[in-house]
């Protein structure tokens, strides 16, 4: 797997980071703490930077930056070296190495302040709300465990019908395949995972590739990610973390998941304020459904982050076929109102990423650009429905009901 080359922060060599030692998350000091990566081209090296340390290091329990000063503040677990700020943070970092999964972990009061992958009780009794009075871009996880139900085409088509009524959108690839900057033209040596692991700013890594609309690519590095986010302890919320300037700039952020169940999937759903599930309109899709209710109720449960189920978007919907047919009337009158109009087959919504180009602008008199159009009509009078009911207590989020 190809890696950009570094230099070394000891001695100044250039060298391509191979292992997990020669990346080293750091801090600034100062009053807006910035989180950035140090990179060592040899132990020795690494071994030399805490001789004399420039920099807070960040725990690997708790995140909160602290100066490596005793043996203590040192963990190696799995031939790994981890850094722990203070006694209790050491034995969490340690029993995670043993295994303790998500939900079980005893956490003492100070790391449940500062982390929050694994919710207390009082955290899952209140939801976490959004802070109305900063600017916060709304976001939207287009998701479905099942592969070949159209998430890339509709994660790509409903950005860009948001970008053209004027809205600022980030559109967010969280699969390594890459597809979203593929079907755009997109090219980019930096990806998702340089924001994640190597902590570069989102704003050095987007691209404008239509008027209002950026894109965050990905690609087959984005793969490696899922070790980084496994050694993490605020696991899911690494991706809410890196992108949280990104809701000040973009007034929706649109994320395009892969069809797994992964820590990345994981982030994407602790990232986002609503879920649009797109279902091919076959048996098969039908049964998967129940994966993705499983899943955002676990969300819910576990990591206290009250993401909500906004649409099912029945697509690949022929209209001569009986199973379509009989697979929309099933997700009508289970989802109700939540079960959108369906997005009819056609050719020309397979043809538009080998031209480069969307749905509007390569057919946009076709049927399916008709049918994206109404989902984008009905995704900003939610948005405009959820902001004129701001004034609830408590506030209504995006998603919602009042």
């Amino acid at each position: 797997m190809a890696t950009l080359a570094q230099t070394c922060s000891e001695c100044s060599t250039r060298f391509e980071p191979r292992f997990s030692y020669q990346m080293e998350e750091r801090r600034t000091t100062g009053a807006q703490p910035r989180t950035y990566f140090a990179f060592y081209c040899s132990q020795e090296c690494l071994t030399r930077s805490h001789r004399q340390p420039t920099a807070p290091t960040v725990c690997d329990c708790c995140r909160a930056g602290f100066q490596v000063e005793l043996a203590a503040h040192v963990v190696f677990v799995g031939g790994r070296r981890r850094y722990a700020c203070s006694a209790s943070c050491r034995e969490q970092i340690i029993e995670e190495s043993q295994g303790v999964k998500l939900g079980s972990l005893k956490l003492s009061q100070a790391s449940v302040s500062a982390a929050t992958d694994v919710p207390s009780p009082a955290r899952e009794a209140t939801p976490i709300q959004p802070d109305n009075d900063a600017r916060s871009g709304r976001v939207l996880a287009v998701f479905n465990h099942k592969g070949g139900t159209g998430k890339t085409t509709t994660s790509v088509t409903v950005a860009a019908g948001l970008a053209e009524t004027g809205a600022r959108v980030l559109l967010v690839d969280t699969d390594a395949q890459g597809n979203v900057g593929v079907s755009l033209g997109l090219e980019s040596d930096r990806s998702l995972y340089h924001v994640l692991v190597m902590g570069l700013q989102p704003e050095s890594v987007w691209k404008e590739v239509r008027p209002n609309l950026c894109v965050l690519p990905a690609n087959e590095t984005l793969a490696a990610a899922e070790l980084y986010l496994a050694g993490r302890k605020s696991r899911h919320a690494v991706l809410s973390d890196r992108l949280q300037s990104a809701r000040a700039q973009f007034d929706y952020i649109v994320v395009d998941c892969s069809p797994s169940l992964s820590l990345m999937n994981q982030n994407a759903l602790a990232f986002s304020d609503a879920v649009l599930c797109p279902v091919a309109c076959d048996y098969l899709s039908l049964v998967g459904v129940r994966q993705v209710l499983r899943t955002l109720k676990n969300v819910n449960r576990l990591l206290g982050h009250p993401v909500k189920l906004w649409g099912v978007l029945p697509t690949l919907f022929d209209s001569r076929a009986k199973i379509c047919h009989e697979a929309y009337d099933t997700l009508r009158d289970h989802f109700k109102e939540r079960c959108l109009s369906p997005i009819h087959s056609a050719i020309r919504v397979k043809e538009a990423p080998a031209y480069k180009q969307t749905l509007f602008e390569f057919a946009p008199d076709s049927r399916a650009a008709r049918d994206y159009r109404q989902v984008v009509a009905q995704l900003l009078q939610s948005a405009a429905q959820t902001a004129a009911n701001q004034d609830h207590d408590p506030p209504v989020r995006w998603g919602q009901s009042a």
